[in-house]
C-alpha cells in the first residue's frame, strides 16, 4: 500500500517504509500513521488523511478548534469512507448475481425444477442485498450521510431488480419470476423511500473515543510540530485581571453567554468578541479573571441584548431560564434574550446532526423545572425525555461561527424577522423578551 510523505510528497510503498524503518525514502521524515499496522481497518488512515483533516477543520490554519470538534470531524470522515460507490456496488452485484445464480442455480436445480431452482437462489441473493443496505440505512455506526446513501442504494437496487428480473422472466416466459421481480423490486424501492423519510436517527455512536483522538493529535505533534490552532483545555484563572478604568466605564450592547467554558473559549479565540463588539462569558464564570468586571459593565446597559448559545440537552435548554431568574445574572432586569440554540426543535427539523443518547440525560430531562418544560413543545419534551442530546462541538468551527454571526445579524429586527420566535415576555422575571431562533446553521 502506497503512502505519500507529508513533507516532500514522495510516494512510499510498504517495502519502502519497512526498509527505512517507518521513514520517507526521500527525506527521512517519519510517518506517524501506517494503516497496515492498525488492526481495526475501520479507523485505519494515512498521514495525508490526518493532515487534510487538520487543514480543513482549521480552515487552512485560520480558525481555532477544540479537541472534541476534531474528534467529531475524524469520526465523520472515517465513517464516510465506508460509503458505497454506486457504480462499484452495482458492478459487484451484477457479477455476484451471475456467478451465484449459475453455480447455486445448478445445484438447486438438482433438487427442484430448473427454473424454480434459479428463482430461489436469485430471490435469496436479493433479500441478502436488500437486508444489507437496510441495516446500514438505520445503523447508529453510520454517519447521517451514509444512512441517506444506503437508503438511496435501496431505491437503486429496487430499480435494478425490476429491470433485470422482469426482462429475464419475459425472455424465459416464466410468470413466477415476473411476480417475484415485481415484489422484490417494489419492496426494495419502497424501503429506500421509507428510510429517507424516517425521523432523525438517535443514539449515534463514535467509531473512536476522545482519548484515542487526543493520542493521535499528540503523536502528530511530536513528529510534525505544535498545532497552533488546537485549543487547550480552558483554564480558570484565580487572580483577577486588571481592566483599564476608562474601558470598564463603558458597557457592551451585546453579550453571548455559553453553557460551557469550551464554547466561550472557542468564540474568544476566534475573535468573535472583537468582530461583533460583544462580551463572551460562560454560565460557570469563564473567563474568571475578568468575569465580575464584565458582568457589572453589562448590567449598566439598559438596552443590553443577551444571546444564549448552548448544547441541545437539559442543561442547555435551561440556560435562558437561568439567565432570566438567577441573581448572579439578569434577574429583575428588563433584558432581551435571544436563544440561538441548539434547541430540540432545531434538531427535529434537520437530519444531519450527530444525535447521541444517554440515560443520564434522560433523568436530567425529567427533572427540569416546570417553567422550562412549559416552554417546550410535546415533541421537544419527548426528544429530551428519551435521553437524546446534541453537542455544539459536533459542528465544525466554520459552521458554528457562521451560526453565531447569523444569529447576531438576525437580532437587528427580531419582531420583523421570521427566523426568530417570541417565546415569552417573562413578565414574572422583571420584563424583557425571549426570542428563539427557529433554525441552526
Amino acid at each position: 500500500m502506497g503512502m505519500k510523505c507529508v513533507q516532500c510528497n514522495t510516494d512510499n510503498n510498504l517495502r519502502d517504509r519497512t526498509t527505512h524503518s517507518g521513514h520517507c525514502k526521500n527525506c527521512n521524515h517519519p510517518f506517524v500513521f501506517d494503516p497496515t499496522t492498525i488492526t481495526d481497518q475501520k479507523i485505519a488512515f494515512t498521514d495525508p488523511f490526518f493532515k487534510n483533516a487538520i487543514a480543513d477543520i482549521s480552515s487552512q490554519n485560520m480558525l481555532f478548534f477544540t479537541p472534541k470538534q476534531f474528534l467529531y470531524l475524524m469520526d465523520k470522515r472515517l465513517k464516510n469512507r465506508t460509503s458505497s460507490n454506486l457504480w462499484k456496488w452495482t458492478l459487484e452485484y451484477l457479477i455476484q448475481s451471475l456467478i451465484i445464480i449459475i453455480v447455486g442455480g445448478l445445484f438447486m436445480s438438482s433438487i427442484f425444477s430448473d427454473t424454480l431452482g434459479f428463482l430461489i437462489v436469485w430471490t435469496v441473493l436479493n433479500i441478502i442485498w436488500i437486508g444489507g443496505f437496510f441495516a446500514k440505512s438505520k445503523s447508529t455506526e453510520q454517519s447521517a450521510r451514509n444512512r441517506r446513501i444506503n437508503a438511496t442504494n435501496l431505491q437503486t437496487l429496487g430499480i435494478i431488480i425490476l429491470v433485470t428480473g422482469i426482462s429475464g422472466s419475459l425472455i424465459l416466459n416464466y410468470v413466477p419470476g415476473y411476480i417475484a421481480a415485481i415484489a422484490l423490486g417494489l419492496f426494495s424501492y419502497w424501503l429506500g423511500i421509507s428510510q429517507k423519510n424516517r425521523p432523525q436517527i438517535t443514539g449515534e455512536i463514535f467509531l473512536v473515543n476522545q482519548a484515542q483522538s487526543n493520542e493521535w493529535l499528540l503523536d502528530w505533534q511530536r513528529v510534525n510540530g505544535t498545532l497552533e490552532k488546537l485549543l487547550p483545555a480552558p483554564r480558570q484563572e484565580a487572580l483577577s485581571a486588571s481592566i483599564d478604568p476608562e474601558i470598564s466605564a463603558y458597557s457592551f450592547d451585546r453579550a453571548i453567554i455559553c453553557d460551557s467554558d469550551e464554547t466561550a473559549q472557542f468564540l474568544i479565540a476566534n475573535n468573535v468578541h472583537f468582530e461583533n463588539n460583544c462580551a463572551i462569558l460562560s454560565i460557570s464564570g469563564y473567563p474568571q479573571s475578568i468575569f465580575d468586571t464584565v458582568i457589572e459593565m453589562l448590567r449598566r446597559n439598559a438596552d443590553l441584548k443577551v444571546y444564549a448559545l448552548h448544547d441541545a440537552n437539559p442543561a442547555g435548554v435551561s440556560l435562558v431560564h437561568q439567565l432570566r431568574t438567577s441573581p448572579n445574572w439578569f434577574a429583575n432586569q428588563a433584558v432581551t434574550i435571544f436563544d440561538l440554540g441548539i434547541s430540540p426543535r432545531q434538531i427535529l427539523e434537520t437530519r444531519d446532526m450527530f444525535v447521541q443518547q444517554s440515560q443520564t440525560m434522560a433523568q436530567s430531562a425529567r427533572q427540569l423545572p416546570d417553567a422550562v418544560r412549559q416552554g417546550l413543545t410535546a415533541e421537544e419534551l419527548a426528544w429530551l425525555d428519551a435521553g437524546n442530546f446534541v453537542e455544539l462541538e459536533s459542528f465544525t468551527p466554520q459552521r458554528l461561527l457562521r451560526v453565531v454571526n447569523y444569529g447576531l445579524a438576525q437580532s437587528g429586527d427580531p419582531q420583523g424577522n421570521d427566523g426568530l420566535i417570541l417565546a415569552d415576555n417573562s413578565v414574572g422575571y422583571g420584563g424583557g423578551y425571549v426570542f428563539v431562533s427557529d433554525s441552526f446553521g
